[in-house]
Order: structure tokens, then C-alpha cells, then sequence
């Protein structure tokens, strides 16, 4: 099992969702960093449940930074951070081992690591674990911040009900960096509450969108062919759970639209290069064009759902019904906003580490 992400500046995850906690250790990251632990707790605050539309099981995250912080800023050693488990119900998972969840990864788990995983919660496939991506991103987020980079996720589509677009994007991304569920339009926002609601009364679930801005990136940072900024912040969306389908600018929008359409025309003025549009979202050729990044993210129904479902108990290989009980997010698409933003950070210093060097992100 791999768990470390990123080349120049690396995070490693660790823990089950029961076992005694988790945790990140972010290494390569430079030396006189300021590490804001308010601005911790306040990102973690926004994964965690939100009352009716959100699982009942509500963990403080209360995290402690062991190692690579000294004084308040960065010593440039790896920064280990634990969070831990104390909330948890784990005979709420006795009934149902053996048994797949449809759509969880027990019995893919369980091929791979012959029956000795952690099972409980999902173990160290858990939604759980990216707690710790947030508390490790939170640094990073900071730090690009005080470099100009800024970034920014609302719902966009949840639930059947869609979000107004980005207008204003950097007015927009600092309303949405203070919203516990984050939409431009709040009236939309209530509506998408309301079929979450009505969802979980039916004892089922709902998925949606998620729309990322980044402002302030500088142009040519980003590698051609296996390494792109695509390809690389791709790699760390998909290793958020849930999360089933990216795409950038217009994406697949562009399969109906003529190259007249499509391309970004290029235009200088008063000596700053730009696009005219932007619906490759701020890429070309897997680099930055100095345009606003602009991708999407689909996150699917949660799959932890109370009406029966066919599956099978793969110990005795047998068919059976399964009805999942315990405590369940409705949706975890305004949870996972937080988590997008952070993946999308670690990616983005990673990639500026290595065009500018370590001490960069110091400023």
C-alpha cells in the first residue's frame, strides 16, 4: 500500500477510521513557514458534519503537531500531525464483516490484503482519513495564500439544484473560504438542504459537483505529457473518496462546440499577456497559461445507505441482503469542498517547489 504524495514536497497518510487516530507527515517543505493552528481548526471545522444533512458521528479533531514546527513556523524538518479517533461505535460494523457494501471497498480490500485490513469504519479507505489531508493542506493553503495563490470551491451542482456561476472569482473564492456550506447563491444552497433532507427521510443518499477555482498562479509552472498540472491534480482528486469524475475549463462540454468556439484567443495589454476566455482553465500543453485554474469534481451518493441492497458475504460466498445501519452522511459533497481545496494545494505547491525551489513557498 502507497501512501505518499507529491515529489518535491511529499505528504504520507496514516491510520483507520477506529483505530487510535490518524495523521499526515509533510515532508520537503521549507524552513520559516508560519503555521497557523486557528486557521487549522477552522479548516477541519468544515469537513466535519453539519447538523441534519450530515452523519451523526462528530469527531473535535482535536490534532496535535508533533514534530517540524517550532516557535510557530516551519523548522524544515517533517511535520508529523495526529489526529485522534474518539468517537467512534465500532460494533455499529460486527454484523456486517464479511459482507460487501455495495460500492465501499471492502471486498476490493479484502482481495488485495487477504482478510488482515482494518475493516471497521472502512479502515484506512474511510472518509475519515482525509481529516488529515485538510490539517496537512491547511499549512500549505497558508503559505500559497502569502504568495498570492489563492483558491476556492463551491457546490456547484447538489442534489438536482444547481449554483450560480463564479462572477467575481476573487470576491468569490474569499465569501466561499468563510461559508460552512459553500454556495454563491444561499437561496440555492437552502433548496439543495431541503432534497439532501428528503433524501435521507427515504433512507438514501445524494451526490453533486464540486467547481475549483485558483487565482494567482504563475504561467509556465507544470510539465508536458505524464507530469501536467492536469494529470498530477487528477491524481490527487481521485485519491479522495467519492470522487469519480474531473474535468477541466469546458471539459466534456468541449466535444459539441467548433474550435471556434473552443479556443482561447490570446491578448496583451498594457504588457500583461492573457486569454480573451478560458475554457481550457487555465492549462496549456499541462502548464500553466497564467489564467484562472478552473476545474470540476464529481462526488458520488454517499453509498453507506439504509434501504436494502443485494450484495454478497464473501467469507461463506453467498448471497445476501443488506440493510446499512450506524451513523451516515445524506451527502458529503459540502464536507469534501474543503478536502478538494486542500488536495488541490498540496498539488500546486508541489509542482511550485519544483519549478522555484524549496525555499519559495517562504516568501
Amino acid at each position: 500500500m502507497k501512501n505518499v504524495y507529491g515529489h518535491n514536497l511529499t505528504v504520507t497518510l496514516f491510520g483507520e477510521s477506529h483505530g487510535q487516530a490518524i495523521g499526515a507527515v509533510i515532508d520537503g517543505i521549507a524552513s520559516g513557514i508560519k503555521v497557523d493552528e486557528d486557521f487549522i481548526k477552522s479548516q477541519l471545522s468544515l469537513r466535519r458534519p453539519s447538523g441534519s444533512i450530515s452523519t451523526a458521528r462528530s469527531e473535535e479533531d482535536n490534532f496535535k503537531i508533533l514534530s517540524g514546527v517550532f516557535g510557530g513556523v516551519t523548522t524544515g524538518t517533517p511535520i508529523c500531525i495526529v489526529i485522534e479517533n474518539q468517537n467512534t461505535v465500532s460494533k455499529d460494523y460486527s454484523d456486517i464483516e464479511g459482507k460487501a457494501r455495495p460500492s465501499h471497498a471492502d471486498f476490493a480490500a479484502f482481495m488485495k490484503y487477504g482478510g488482515y485490513e482494518d475493516y471497521r469504519g472502512g479502515g484506512h479507505f474511510s472518509g475519515r482519513i482525509t481529516a488529515a489531508i485538510v490539517a496537512a493542506g491547511a499549512i500549505i493553503i497558508s503559505a500559497l495564500k502569502a504568495k498570492g495563490v489563492l483558491i476556492g470551491t463551491h457546490i456547484k451542482e447538489c442534489a438536482g439544484i444547481a449554483d450560480k456561476n463564479f462572477d467575481n472569482i476573487t470576491d468569490d473564492i474569499e465569501l466561499l473560504n468563510t461559508k460552512e456550506f459553500a454556495v454563491l447563491s444561499d437561496e440555492k444552497g437552502e433548496k439543495m438542504k431541503e432534497n439532501i433532507l428528503k433524501a435521507k427521510e427515504e433512507g438514501d443518499s445524494v451526490g453533486g459537483i464540486l467547481e475549483t477555482m485558483v487565482i494567482g498562479m504563475p504561467a509556465g509552472v507544470g510539465e508536458p505529457w505524464f507530469q501536467t498540472i492536469e494529470g498530477m491534480l487528477s491524481l490527487g482528486l481521485f485519491s479522495i473518496p467519492a470522487v469519480k469524475g474531473v474535468e477541466f475549463g469546458m471539459g466534456f462540454a468541449f466535444a459539441d462546440m467548433k474550435g471556434s468556439e473552443a479556443n482561447d484567443c490570446f491578448n496583451s495589454e498594457n504588457g500583461e499577456i492573457k486569454t480573451l476566455t478560458n475554457n481550457n482553465g487555465g492549462i496549456n500543453g499541462g502548464i500553466t497559461n497564467g489564467m484562472p485554474i478552473n476545474f470540476s469534481t464529481v462526488i458520488k451518493p454517499t453509498p453507506s445507505i439504509a434501504k436494502p441492497q443485494q450484495t454478497v458475504d464473501f467469507k461463506n460466498n453467498e448471497n445476501v441482503t443488506l440493510s446499512i445501519k450506524g451513523r451516515h452522511d445524506p451527502c458529503i459533497v459540502h464536507r469534501a469542498r474543503v478536502v478538494v481545496d486542500s488536495m488541490t494545494a498540496l498539488t500546486l505547491a508541489d509542482f511550485l517547489v519544483g519549478r522555484y525551489g524549496t525555499d519559495w513557498l517562504r516568501g
